[in-house]
């Protein structure tokens, strides 16, 4: 009986860059029937060609998405398209697809920073103790009463050498960082734009399909509200005469239940008592298609003395 062919690509025993290992939050989008959907993740390893990550989602080998992500000490994202080479219970390798220059180089950046030692400087600083253990080893037959001269002498220029070398290093270090910098910002626009559309068409998904919840008005929900609470007027917020309207960013689950709240605007002195009583309320299920979904709306709280 044959073996079945596994459907994922086999790794090479070989990588033309070496990955290293790295932790940081990955967004990816992939489409799905020409609809966008969101899959949060989590990097584990990089390299110039691509990028191994955990992503809360099914992907299918040979899959295009889009990724995006943040590398540590690094401004600016790393946005680029990739290519799915295997998905294995939740672990897949994505391969950068036409990687620009700025981003392949602020990967470059971030690989130079987080190496604790560069092996061309390990070479360098072995080569110079070498040097100079010989200028002070070597012995001299010709010349006796020279050698400490002779030594001196080769010792100076030892050290001199070794400055260059360092100063010529940190030349480069900061010409590479002016350099990634300046082409993160000459290429940010090509980006940019396929990005926003990518954004955009995720915007208008029908509310259900997508990871984020759907914006729906704050009148639309406010039709929708089952129970109310009246907030409790707090004694120091009417002592100091303080009232007018707080305004909170709120998430409604599909349930129908206030899932998370996020202060707008608002007297301090009021904020809390709102968001404890609009923690209670409870709102009829918005319906998509026939099934509840999580939606995203605005609430405001009015606080009067009178």
């Amino acid at each position: 009986m044959s073996a079945v062919p596994s459907p994922l690509f086999e790794e090479t025993p070989q990588r033309a860059f070496p990955r290293h290992p790295i932790s940081v939050p990955l967004d990816l989008i992939v489409l799905r029937s020409g609809v966008p959907e969101n899959l949060p993740g989590r990097c584990t390893d990089l390299s110039e060609s691509g990028v191994g990550a955990v992503v809360a989602g099914e992907l299918a080998a040979g899959q295009q998405v889009a990724v995006e992500f943040r590398l540590p000490n690094v401004g600016v994202p790393v946005r680029a398209r990739a290519l799915v080479r295997y998905h294995s219970r939740f672990h897949c390798g994505l391969e950068f697809a036409g990687l620009p220059v700025e981003q392949r180089e602020m990967i470059r950046y971030w690989v130079y920073r987080s190496a604790p030692h560069p092996p061309s400087q390990l070479l360098e600083f072995r080569d110079v103790k070498k040097e100079k253990k010989i200028a002070v080893t070597a012995p001299t037959t010709e010349a006796p009463m020279a050698a400490p001269a002779a030594v001196a002498k080769r010792g100076r220029r030892v050290r001199s050498r070794v400055r260059s070398k360092v100063r010529i290093g940190r030349r480069g270090f900061y010409a590479l960082l002016a350099c990634t910098l300046t082409l993160a910002g000459l290429g940010w626009w090509q980006w940019q734009r396929s990005w926003n559309e990518l954004e955009a068409r995720a915007a208008v998904v029908e509310p259900g399909f997508g990871v984020s919840p759907a914006t729906v008005s704050s009148e639309t929900m406010a039709k929708r509200i089952v129970t109310k609470v009246d907030p409790v007027y707090p004694e120091a917020a009417r002592t100091a005469g303080a009232e007018g309207l707080v305004v909170l960013d709120a998430v409604i689950a599909p349930d129908g239940s206030v899932e998370r709240l996020r202060p707008v605007s608002g007297s301090d002195l009021l904020v809390q008592s709102a968001t404890e009583a609009v923690q209670a309320w409870k709102f009829e299920p918005y319906l998509s298609s026939g099934q509840p979904v999580a939606v995203e709306t605005t609430i405001t709280v009015e606080f009067r003395l009178n």
